[in-house]
């Protein structure tokens, strides 16, 4: 999976625009275009690596003449103290780039040793790990793409990707089987249609329309597991809705399918990332 670089260096540049402005007072004003040093991203945690070769490309699009060695690729575990990527050039450029590089490769290492975390819990278990659409605004590509490096997968991109019919679909429009009929009346033979539904009545309305995807909102252990009994293979049924790390194994336990999780990218914790400048 690599996402297209027209998009990278887009935000790359709102990116860089928005903390520089016009000029890095500090470094502008301090240093002389012919200081030159290396510098080095350091890992001060353990856990998955994603966003590298962003990281990087921010340097360069300041200044083409940057040079780099990456020694940890998106996917590769790392712990305190390990070198991912070092940096050769202008000290200024190098300054320059520091804080939005960090900010987005430390952003995505968490998304992805999150996932990474989670994907581990349900290890043995028919469920597989996916985000949702709560993203940061203008981010959503590279924070999918982190939950893909750490080993889950993805929902939706967007409203068109498939019909969904939430709870306040439902409830707007009457009911899940008229609801299901409007959209197959108007939907290509390529969509697919989930179901949000809240009891097990809900569930078997869904199951009689014949839809694609169940999700199981916020449904206990026990209500889970008679769902997929009651379902037996005849849809995919995703669990969502107030899942933790403390319960995920639990909620895997039942048979669900999907296990979703809008925490993976609208509330991760970032991974620490240092970088080090050391004078040529």
């Amino acid at each position: 999976m690599k996402l297209p670089q027209f998009y990278i260096d887009d935000l790359i540049k709102r990116a860089v625009q928005e903390d520089i402005h016009y000029i890095d007072v500090t470094s502008d004003y301090l240093l002389d275009d012919k200081d030159v040093s290396q510098a080095k991203l350091i890992a001060k945690d353990t856990g998955v690596i994603c966003g590298i070769e962003i990281a990087m490309r921010v340097f360069t699009l300041i200044d083409h003449t940057i040079e780099f060695t990456i020694d940890k690729q998106d996917g590769d575990m790392v712990k305190q103290g390990d070198v991912i990527a070092t940096m050769y050039g202008c000290t200024k450029s190098l300054l320059k780039g520091e804080r939005t590089a960090l900010n987005l490769i430390q952003h995505m290492s968490g998304i992805a040793t999150a996932t990474h975390r989670c994907v581990d819990l349900v290890k043995g278990t028919n469920a597989t790990i996916a985000c949702t659409r709560k993203t940061l605004p203008g981010l959503r590509p590279i924070q999918k793409y982190a939950v893909v490096i750490g080993g889950g997968r993805n929902h939706r991109y967007n409203l068109s990707d498939a019909a969904m019919l939430k709870d306040n679909h439902i409830d707007a429009y009457g009911g899940i089987l008229p609801a299901v009929k409007a959209l197959r009346a108007k939907t290509g033979h390529m969509v697919q249609i989930e179901v949000e539904t809240r009891n097990l009545d809900e569930l078997q309305e869904a199951l009689q329309a014949g839809v694609d995807v169940i999700m199981l909102d916020n449904m206990d252990y026990d209500t889970m597991k008679k769902a997929v009994e009651i379902t037996n293979g005849r849809a995919k049924l995703e669990a969502s809705g107030n899942i933790t790390l403390e319960n995920i194994a639990q909620v895997a336990k039942t048979g669900v399918d999907i296990i979703s999780l809008g925490a993976l990218t609208h509330s991760v914790t970032c991974f620490d990332i240092s970088m080090r400048i050391i004078k040529a």
